[in-house]
Formats: structure tokens, sequence, C-alpha cells
């Protein structure tokens, strides 16, 4: 059975597109068919963070009729798929995003995870994300401003009667002014599922376009991705499980 889970949240920069790469690979660790779907069409980044922001045939091109879903679907070294997005604005004009449901649904059976990575926000194109989808995950930041947007993104998809897996709060600092964890459950009704911390190797992986899970597998932000989709498939979890390939030796000599 495909689940097609959305990672959203009502305000930008939180975190969505790097959890999306992440846990897309995270999951084809664990021997999971895994498609990761850019569905913020007006400012995308899943393609730049994976390499593939120069492609031929995005689903920009899907959505307006110009080219075959299979053909826009390309396949990442790290062993998932990715559907990305255009990063020319002149490809927004005549795109449908209300199509992003035609997409999922002709995607059931043929992947176990498709991933989508939805735009901040409640607009149109968040909106259409999460229609297009069955589940959601909702990340936000210790913080109250990022909160307040992840409650009102919660209401909405509690009103669309989609299924919340829970919260995930990243880029936890354990700082005293950053709100806990039993506060912002308390505060949006869902459950904190993960907290992935500071860490200062995710803007190092999105510099070499490779996911920290594969950067760098034991910092503390890939172990608490791997954590979360060992607990999406419900596979008993290992922090030694996963060591540095030479694919990830390489990239982080390239950094440094």
């Amino acid at each position: 059975m495909t689940r097609v889970i959305v990672v959203c949240s009502g305000k930008g920069g939180v975190g969505k597109t790097t959890l999306v790469s992440n846990l897309s690979s995270a999951l084809s660790q664990l021997g999971q068919k895994v498609l990761a779907i850019d569905a913020n069409l007006t400012t995308p980044n899943l393609g730049l963070h994976l390499g593939l922001h120069l492609v031929p045939k995005t689903i920009h091109s899907v959505l307006k009729r110009r080219a075959k879903l299979s053909d826009a679907i390309y396949p990442h070294p790290l062993g998932f798929k990715v559907l990305p997005a255009s990063m020319s604005i002149h490809e927004l004009t005549g795109t449908d995003v209300g199509r992003l449901g035609e997409i999922t649904h002709s995607l059931l059976g043929k992947f176990d995870y498709v991933i989508l990575d939805c735009a901040a926000g409640l607009g149109r194109e968040a909106i259409s994300a999460m229609s297009a989808a069955d589940e959601i995950l909702m990340v936000t930041n210790p913080d109250m401003p990022a909160l307040t947007d992840a409650l009102r993104t919660s209401k909405v998809a509690q009103d669309a009667n989609k299924k919340i897996i829970g919260i995930i709060v990243n880029r936890r600092k354990g700082k005293y002014h950053e709100l806990r964890r039993d506060e912002i459950e308390d505060i949006v009704g869902v459950p904190v599922i993960a907290e992935i911390p500071e860490d200062q190797n995710i803007p190092k992986s999105v510099t070499v376009r490779t996911p920290v899970v594969n950067y760098d597998p034991k910092s503390p932000a890939s172990i608490e991705i791997r954590r979360i989709a060992h607990k999406l498939t419900e596979i008993p979890f290992n922090e030694k499980s996963r060591g540095m390939g030479i694919f990830e030796r390489v990239a982080r000599w390239v950094v440094g």
C-alpha cells in the first residue's frame, strides 16, 4: 500500500525541504520504494537540495500537460526517485496546481512512500498539496511564531479529515526560551513524534546537495531523522545500524 505523506507547516523556513530530502533517503535505506515530490511550485527548493534543479521536465511540465509523469520522475543516486519543480518563474503561467491529486492518485501501488514537500502558508498551493495526500507530517521550530502557524495548519488538516501523523520540532537548540515538547503538544493538540537538533552538518550537506543522513549518518540530526523513518516503517531502530559509505566520505571531504 502506498502512503502519500505531505510535509507541511504554516511558516516558511522551518526545514520542510531538508526533512523531505533526508526522510526520502532514510526510507530508501530501509528498503522502501520512495518518490519525493516538490509541491512547492512558486518557491521550489527540493531539486536544489538534491542536485536535480536543472532537469528538462518537471512537475510544472506535467501539470501543464506538456510532459508525461514518467518523463519528469528522476532516479537519485541514493536509491529514491524525485519529481522536481522548475526554478523558472515563467513556468508558473498555466500551471494547474489543482491537478496534484491526479498525480498522487496515479502513483498508488508504484511506490511505498510518496513524500510531498508542501509550500509554506495556507494558500492554494499548500491546500492542494494537503488535499493530494492521505497523511500529514507537520514541521515547526520551537518558537511561538512558527507554532502559531502550525496550529492554523493543523486546524485546516483536521477540517479536511486528514490524518496528522504528528509534529516534528526542527532546529532544537536547547535554549531556555524555546517551547518545550509538552507546551507544543498542549498548544497544537498533536503529539510531537521527533525533535531534530540544530546541526552544523545540515548546511554543509546542502552545499554538496547530499542529504545529511548520507553526508554524516552519525550526526545528531541524521540519527533523529533515521529514527523518524524507522517509526514510519515500524522497523526497530538501532543508532549503530548505519555506517558511513564511500559516497558519504567523499561528500564530507569535498566540503571539509
